[in-house]
């Protein structure tokens, strides 16, 4: 459970990203869950856009950061910001501690 002050620093992180994954007419299918999967495993930190779902897009990043072992850190407009800690200590680029 992310704190607000570490929500408020990945925000920040964030917002020099561009959206990595889009997610449209398919939603939050197996093959968006897997890719962003991945990206989390890449990036720790990554953005996702809701082209169409607007609707429920609080709904499905809620869903998408649970079924991946992320953490929902914010929606704003049509996008999405996950995070989830890289497992390895070589590949962390996002130090929480304060």
């Amino acid at each position: 459970m992310l704190s607000s002050r570490q929500r408020s620093k990945l925000a920040g992180l964030a917002q020099d990203l561009e959206p990595q994954i889009h997610l449209g007419r398919g939603g939050a299918s197996e093959g968006i869950e897997a890719q962003l999967d991945k990206l989390l495993t890449d990036h720790e930190l990554v953005k996702l856009r809701f082209v169409d779902f607007k609707e429920s897009r609080h709904e499905l990043a809620s869903q998408l950061a649970e079924r991946t072992g992320a953490d929902l850190v914010r929606v704003i407009g049509n996008v999405a910001v996950l995070w989830r800690r890289s497992h390895s200590p070589e590949k962390r680029r996002i130090d929480l501690e304060d």
